[in-house]
């Protein structure tokens, strides 16, 4: 596909199509508040109203809580709704938190729920021990997203989509008219054009097959697994200044925290929290974004660059805590 977005549209058109047969009166989906984006507007695309996504508040390890999904879908089948589907997250892109995929799937069988993981920027994380342990449960989904150009470390137009019954996508998209039943021969013939959106598209593919043979999966296994240490050595450090809280810590290759100071309102905090961010984007070091977690500022610190060393890592934090302390002397 073109990126994470069209493989979630895609996951969702064929989750509407085999669960609801493309009926969407009265059908509900579920995520909770860490989804990504563009899961809601895949669903717009596809003409789902904005009440038809029910959001659900995730704990507080930013995860989605199945005693909250049990009670929403009971609440919604008992208003003669449909619930048919839910996004659980491999990986979120706040946090890289992963939601409860052995539970969630089990319970997604008993209610007959389309569970589709979002694994754009986590799946990848299979490859290594420690992600391995953390998505458990992965292959028990209907359906699952990720996107190479992350944690793969591909160009961008390379995102993918799986499904657990290859027809599942051919049901949904098939269609053949008049000018193409010459190449509908038979079933050895692979169409792409029958499993997503798009009649004709370019072989995205072939840049991560290529690297996958010209460097091997070891190379990746081994990058994926720096991605982690980077994350938990930032966590290290930061951890050992007073200057520091961290909100969330590192998990998939992502921390967050925030720069603090005694006696400071929580709004005064935000503020030069995003204003050490904006200093370190003009010094130009390291690119580190904000985000926001509960209706707080929070600094987010990805580690995922294969080329990002521990000194890269040591230094970026020394740089935050100099801007941080300038300019909290200027308040």
């Amino acid at each position: 596909m073109s990126g994470g977005s069209v493989a979630n549209l895609t996951a969702l058109a064929a989750a509407r199509h085999i669960r609801l047969q493309d009926n969407m009166q009265g059908a509900v989906v579920y995520c909770s508040d860490q989804t990504h984006s563009s899961i809601e507007r895949g669903l717009q695309v596809m003409g789902f109203n904005p009440t038809q996504l029910r959001k659900l508040l995730s704990d507080n390890a930013y995860r989605l809580p199945l005693p909250d999904l049990r009670r929403a879908v009971a609440e919604d089948r008992a208003a003669e709704k449909t619930p048919f589907c839910v996004i659980a997250n491999a990986g979120t892109t706040n946090t890289g938190a992963v939601d409860p995929l052995p539970e969630l799937a089990e319970f997604c069988h008993e209610e007959g729920l389309w569970l589709h993981a979002d694994g754009a920027y986590g799946a990848p994380a299979v490859l290594y021990d420690k992600g391995r342990v953390l998505l458990e449960g992965l292959g028990d989904v209907d359906s699952l997203s990720l996107d190479p150009h992350k944690w793969l470390f591909q160009p961008y137009e390379i995102g993918c989509v799986l499904v657990r019954k290859t027809h599942w996508l051919k049901e949904t998209f098939h269609i053949l008219p008049e000018y193409l039943k010459d190449i509908a021969k038979g079933e050895e013939e692979i169409n792409f054009c029958d499993y997503g959106i798009q009649l004709t598209r370019s072989f995205r593919a072939l840049k991560l097959w290529m690297s996958l043979n010209i460097f091997g999966i070891e190379a990746f296994r081994t990058a994926v697994a720096r991605g982690f240490a980077l994350a938990e050595l930032a966590e290290e450090t930061l951890r050992k200044s007073a200057s520091w809280q961290v909100v969330t810590a590192a998990q998939m290759g992502i921390v967050t925290f925030r720069f603090v100071r005694e006696g400071w309102t929580p709004t005064k905090l935000d503020a030069i929290n995003q204003h050490i961010v904006d200093e370190m984007i003009a010094n130009g070091f390291a690119m580190i974004s904000t985000t926001s977690l509960r209706g707080r500022i929070v600094l987010r610190l990805c580690t995922i660059n294969p080329r990002t060393t521990e000194e890269d890592v040591r230094e970026t934090i020394r740089r935050l805590e100099s801007f941080g302390h300038y300019l909290s002397s200027q308040q």
